[in-house]
């Protein structure tokens, strides 16, 4: 099977709703027009990944995500040799066969990943466009429509986690935050049929724990909670309750904070 059958199988089907906050889609446009490799930035669940995958569909390329962690060994990101039954045989790993392919390769939080998994991907983020399969012995030219996006969240990494100097510059950077007030409302009611008032009154908590970043909370609520809120809601769980179990909970431990965030919502519900 070549690689133009596999494409398909990462094609994203369904357009996935996406609201624009700025000129992000120019320049992943632009950005992706010469192949430059993208730095998608900014807190949990503000939508780096759905930008990512609305951008693959309206783009019409394949979209082949790896989500990061501290085990991820380079061998899971380029490749390895397995043994079965036939003997031993190569296994492209997803970096691999994006590049062979020519999709969109999107490393979501890699700043997870160790030191010595990043500096693979170095390579490719340069007039070279190479990736050095070294347990093969080669060196493989990518394809022309192979673009590499990175994301990753800056407010919280600790100092050992962070991406060092010599691979943020090989990146362009689109950095990302939580939608002005009118937007958020509007994505929520599109997102989940939720009414205008409740949407409103959602994006007021999470606008209030925003406000709390620093002084207990390490991050405020993301607008993918406000989603899990509206959801529930729908579902016929009273408010109070919803915000509780999607936006309370999840962001804190704190009594002192819990109990603040919970009169907010009460006051409004």
């Amino acid at each position: 099977m070549g690689m133009e059958d596999l494409q398909p199988a990462f094609m994203i089907g369904q357009k996935p709703f996406y609201e624009p906050i700025s000129d992000e889609v120019e320049l992943f446009e632009a950005a992706y027009g010469v192949r430059v490799p993208l730095m998608l930035k900014g807190p949990t669940g503000c939508g780096k990944s759905r930008f990512v995958e609305y951008m693959a569909h309206r783009l019409g390329k394949p979209l082949v995500t790896v989500v990061c962690n501290e085990d991820m060994t380079a061998s899971d990101l380029v490749g390895r040799y397995l043994i079965d039954e036939k003997g031993t045989r190569w296994q492209d790993g997803p970096l691999t066969l994006a590049a062979k392919m020519g999709a969109i390769c999107y490393l979501d939080e890699i700043v997870e990943a160790r030191q010595d998994t990043i500096v693979v991907i170095h390579p490719l983020t340069d007039h070279r466009r190479v990736l050095p399969l070294e347990k093969k012995g080669e060196l493989l030219s990518v394809h022309k429509d192979f673009q590499l996006v990175i994301s990753y969240n800056p407010g919280y990494q600790s100092i050992m986690k962070d991406l060092k100097p010599s691979t943020k510059q090989r990146f362009s950077c689109l950095k990302f935050d939580y939608p002005a007030e009118e937007i958020e409302v509007g994505i929520l009611c599109k997102e989940t049929g939720v009414s205008l008032d409740i949407a409103t009154n959602l994006v007021e908590i999470a606008k209030c724990s925003r406000n709390l970043i620093g002084q207990g909370l390490e991050e405020g609520m993301s607008t993918r909670l406000l989603v899990f809120a509206a959801q529930l809601i729908n579902q016929g769980v009273e408010p109070v309750k919803a915000c509780k179990m999607a936006l309370i909970r999840p962001i804190t431990d704190d009594v002192d904070v819990e109990k603040t965030l919970l009169e907010v919502v009460e006051s409004l519900f």
